[in-house]
Order: C-alpha cells, then structure tokens, then sequence
C-alpha cells in the first residue's frame, strides 16, 4: 500500500480503529501497549483546552484524544529523537498536523519549551520502574520507556505543576505499587489527587495498572471509582473495554 509519508522498511503501519487513524510502529523500538489506549480512555479534553503528552513515544494518545475529545490543540513531547520522528509522521500520516504537534526534547526541559501555566491537560504514560538494576548504561529505547533512566516520577510532577494552569487536570497511568510515592509526589508539587482507577485484567484479579487525575492547587478530596475490568473471559473484552478500544 502507498502511504503519504514515508514508511521504512523495519516499520509497520497499524489501524487504530478511531476515525480510521493510522499509527507507524518500529517493533525493536517500543510499540505502545493495552495503557496507552485505557489513559486515552480515561482522560479527557474540552473544547478549546491545550494538552501535552509527556513521554509521547509513537505519538499514541495525542492521536487517540484527538479522535475521542474536543481539544484544540495537543503537543507530544519525546526525548528520543527516532520516536519523535516517527510519531511526526504519523500525524501526517493521518493528516493532523494542524492538531497535533510532535516536539523532540527533554521532560525536564519542558519549562522552557511551554509557557508556565498555560496548559489545560498534560497526560503521561511514564516509565514504571525505578532506575537502578543494572540498566544505568542501558539506554535502549525499550529500557528508557519502561525504567526511570532518563526522567522520574518527580521530574514529571514538577514540570506539570509548571506547566499547568490553575486547576488544570493531570492524567497519568501507572502500577499500583508505587501508588504511594505518586501521591506524596504529586501533593508535594500542588497536583491534588481527585480520581483513582485501579485495571483489573479480570473481575478475579489483583489490579495491575492504576489511573490517576489530579488537579492543579486542587481542594484535598480524592474519589475512589469503580474498577475497569478489561476481560470477560480470555479473549473477550468487557463491553466498557470494548468501547474504550472501538468505540
């Protein structure tokens, strides 16, 4: 098949079964998995509101939100300068470039990349392990995605209280072990935890992956809802995840 952009020869091109999007993939990079999808779910836009994603990889959940919400505007922010590329051509790809802008940098830098309190969203699908276990000279982009190599829980919060305005929302997906460092992280930079999701795989299960919405110099009240099941049975999707997925 011919595609507007690009495609090289290790990539592939997958359907994303939202306004018929298309997302480019390099599977001995990182491909984005069941969380980026769920955090797409989970967080949501209003007409007319800026969102940043922070640690954007394929450009994933800017692509998605933009099919699920009625942002203006939505930014992808990615360290990695082969991933920022590709999920630059993904958004041409899908013909959004007047919705979705790609940005190669650091999170930690993102102060001086986004004007302070200027943000209404910022969702993040962060690196779940600590630093440390033999990988401090690995810089694979898998190792970067899925360990604290090259930013923390701790850069995130800080640069999102930067970034935010007054009440603006944060969205991130994590794993229920480190539930206690995310909240004492996030009150210690004024993002107030208001909404907790745990991801049951199924009904039986312990949660697996955890959905948090905090607000920016929020009043203390965090609201504990109902857990999102993903499976049935093997295979079969709850209709909730279903939906999520397909619409």
């Amino acid at each position: 098949m011919e595609y507007p952009v690009e495609i090289k020869e290790y990539e592939r091109v997958d359907d994303l079964h939202r306004n018929g999007y298309l997302i480019i993939q390099d599977p001995k990079r990182f491909c984005f998995g069941v969380d980026a999808v769920l955090l797409s779910g989970f967080a949501n836009a209003g007409k007319d509101e800026i969102v940043v994603d922070l640690g954007t990889g394929t450009g994933i959940i800017p692509i998605l939100m933009e099919a699920k919400t009625e942002g203006k505007k939505f930014y992808g922010l990615e360290i990695q300068r082969e991933s920022a590329e590709m999920a630059a051509r993904s958004v041409k790809l899908n013909g959004l470039e007047d919705k979705i802008e790609i940005i190669h940098g650091d999170i930690k830098d993102a102060g001086s990349i986004f004007k302070p309190s200027s943000i209404d969203v910022i969702t993040t699908n962060p690196p779940y392990m600590n630093s440390g276990g033999g990988l401090t000279n690995n810089y694979s982009p898998k190792a970067v995605a899925r360990h604290e190599i090259l930013v923390n829980l701790e850069d995130i919060a800080r640069v999102s209280s930067k970034l935010l305005k007054f009440g603006g929302r944060f969205y991130m997906i994590h794993r229920p072990h480190r539930l206690t460092d995310i909240m004492c992280t996030l009150r210690k930079y004024k993002l107030e935890p208001k909404k907790v999701r745990f991801i049951q795989a199924y009904s039986h299960k312990e949660p697996a992956m955890v959905l948090i919405e905090a607000s920016r110099s929020g009043r203390p009240m965090v609201k504990v809802l109902p857990s999102l099941i993903i499976y049935e049975s093997p295979g079969v999707y709850t209709k909730e995840a279903f939906d999520i997925y397909y619409g």
